[in-house]
């Protein structure tokens, strides 16, 4: 009998319509309490504490204690452009009459996914930093699409003071293409995507909407945004 592939205990978790809900409420790269992600999914405290035992033995979730507190949040990038990716092909499945993604508009247009941009906006950038060979989009032997930072790229977001070339603890890549589950085309993760999502923080030209992934961006927010990376 042959050994039943690596991602079927993963599968199995993913199958749950709480844990499910439970994950998707952490996509916005919020730490949360259990009390908090079992009113999200509509469970007991008891049934979720369950829940999250199991996604945190998978490591799939980590958890910080902070005074009586226990924080819940994803626990890698990997895993949310895991769930991205899922989410991306779930919408595939169905009609295709249906509208892809969100029904939402404002998270059509611009929401976290876990610490980067997504979204209409974010996909724009990124085929704009790609046109302009800021970034260079390369398919290894494996198929798998890789993304290189080039020299233009550098001096362009080096000039607008976003730091992206640093070494961090965790090896995480300088910047990734993330499947855009709305728009099915890819937008900007790594560490280049996080600078680049606080550096709009930063500008005040976007916030994030409480209880929600939106992003929203104010109309003098969203023009400079445009100005600066589009032009």
């Amino acid at each position: 009998m042959k050994e039943a592939p690596s991602f079927v205990a993963i599968a199995a978790l993913l199958g749950d319509q709480a844990r499910a809900t439970i994950l998707n409420a952490l996509m916005g790269g919020q730490a949360l309490t259990a009390s908090e992600l079992a009113i999200e999914a509509n469970i007991t405290r008891q049934t979720a504490s369950s829940h999250l035992g199991k996604l945190v033995a998978a490591r799939l979730l980590s958890v910080q204690s902070q005074g009586r507190h226990r924080y819940f949040q994803l626990e890698s990038p990997d895993v949310a452009a895991m769930l991205e990716s899922i989410m991306g092909v779930a919408q595939r499945s169905r009609t295709a009459r249906m509208l892809p993604g969100p029904r939402d508009p404002a998270l059509r247009r611009a929401r976290r996914c876990y610490d980067h941009l997504a979204g209409e906006l974010a996909v724009e950038a990124y085929d704009s930093f790609v046109d302009r060979d800021f970034i260079r989009l390369t398919r290894q032997t494996d198929s798998k699409d890789t993304l290189a930072l080039t020299a233009a790229g550098q001096n362009f977001f080096g000039a607008l003071g976003i730091a992206c070339a640093r070494v961090d603890k965790s090896r995480r890549p300088v910047c990734r293409p993330c499947l855009d589950w709305s728009v099915r085309r890819h937008h900007l993760a790594g560490r280049l995507g996080k600078a680049l999502l606080d550096f709009c923080y930063q500008e005040h030209w976007a916030k994030p909407v409480n209880g929600s992934r939106i992003i929203r961006f104010s109309p003098i927010g969203e023009q400079e945004f445009r100005r600066a990376l589009f032009s």
